[in-house]
């Protein structure tokens, strides 16, 4: 097979040199062990759980010690991008007002810019929708857009999928296609580096690699081509969302909504989900009917379609229903993005399925939703 132009060789006792050119300019975010779990956090080099495994089920997460001998030998934790460029908790502007005026203040961004490596494919889809919803929507998100237009991006290319993961079904991954400033893929003794942007090419301009090989190519070819074949969960996309538009009155909605605990760990987990809700906090010591002066914090947070308050407006709530709660997010999901977005609003990651401590598993209630009613 061909090489491509921009692909090179690193050692991988040599990717400490990555970590060393990005952190004097960038904060550098990646996978680490914490409280047993895999998640995104500032990270050096030592801090990537090399070894280490995970095993995912309906429901079910752990993570063992593995003699595999790769560098990134695990899957995607329960975190992604989404809680740094699309933050949980977020202070959009400070006002203040006066007997004569009304100043807005945006608040304080990142003193440095991001830089996330070990991103894999799928959630380089969800942000390509993120990219959609935040920055080409009619009104432009300041917050979001301030933080993803500096951000650095390490991709990895999958070689071993998740238990739940089903990208490859979405036409999302395993392997990176776009999206990136650099993607590595582990090879057995090496990483091949290819550079996606200008910024790209200068960080590994500064690098010391070796030239790559066809074998390099051909190799990387088999290990994403292995993980196709190894992942254990698909689902059939070409089908929707004509199945989800054909039955908003199927009995299964009902059943999925005895399973349901309503808690929204999948809207947490998944990196699509963008539903917020925003307040102003403001000191209740100045609030008065002649007020000399009124400050306070816009602020932004998460929030669920699960919630029983997310539907409530004047006069009523137009999702009272678990049933209507849960076909909302799964709609939304496999037939509403694309409509909204030209995207699907699932990547096929698994996080849903891993983290629902009901163990409800999107895949298969799609395909229950066939069924004859």
């Amino acid at each position: 097979m061909s090489v491509p132009a921009t692909a090179r060789k690193l050692k991988k006792e040599d990717l400490s040199c990555v970590f060393d050119q990005l952190r004097a300019s960038h904060r550098v975010i990646g996978p680490k062990i914490e409280g047993g779990v895999i998640v995104l956090a500032d990270i050096d080099v030592h801090d990537i759980p090399a070894g280490f495994e995970d095993r995912q089920a309906a429901g079910s997460y752990s993570l063992i010690r593995s003699d595999r001998p790769e560098i990134f030998s695990f899957s995607a934790g329960p975190d992604s991008f989404k809680r740094f460029l699309h933050p949980p908790v977020s202070e959009m502007f400070t006002f203040r007002r006066s007997r004569t005026s009304m100043t807005i203040t945006p608040s304080g961004r990142e003193e440095k810019p991001l830089a996330f490596i070990g991103i894999r494919a799928c959630d380089l889809s969800a942000m390509k929708l993120y990219d959609r919803i935040f920055l080409e929507g009619p009104v432009k998100d300041n917050t979001y857009a301030s933080l993803r237009s500096n951000a650095f991006i390490i991709a990895v290319n999958c070689c071993r999928p998740g238990d739940n993961c089903f990208c490859s079904s979405m036409g999302t991954g395993p392997e990176v296609k776009d999206g990136y400033d650099i993607v590595l893929t582990e090879l057995r003794d090496s990483f091949l580096v290819e550079s996606g942007t200008v910024r790209g090419q200068d960080l590994l301009a500064r690098l010391a690699l070796e030239e790559a090989t066809g074998i390099d190519v051909d190799e990387k070819a088999e290990r994403t081509g292995a993980c196709i074949r190894a992942m254990k969960k698909s689902i059939r996309a070409e089908e929707l969302p004509g199945l989800i538009y054909r039955n908003p009155d199927h009995p299964h909605w009902a059943d999925i909504a005895e399973r349901d605990l309503e808690c929204g760990n999948c809207t947490q987990v998944c990196p699509t989900c963008f539903c917020n809700a925003t307040y102003d906090l403001v000191r209740l010591s100045q609030v008065s009917f002649k007020p000399p002066g009124l400050s306070g914090v816009r602020v932004r947070k998460w929030d669920s379609c699960f919630s029983r308050n997310f539907g409530r407006v004047h006069g009523g709530n137009f999702r009272p229903s678990r049933r209507a709660r849960y076909r909302q997010w799964m709609s939304h999901k496999l037939a509403y993005a694309i409509e909204q977005f030209g995207l699907p609003g699932c990547v096929g990651c698994g996080r849903c399925i891993t983290w629902c401590p009901a163990g409800i598993d999107i895949t298969v209630e799609a395909e229950a939703l066939k069924d004859a009613r």
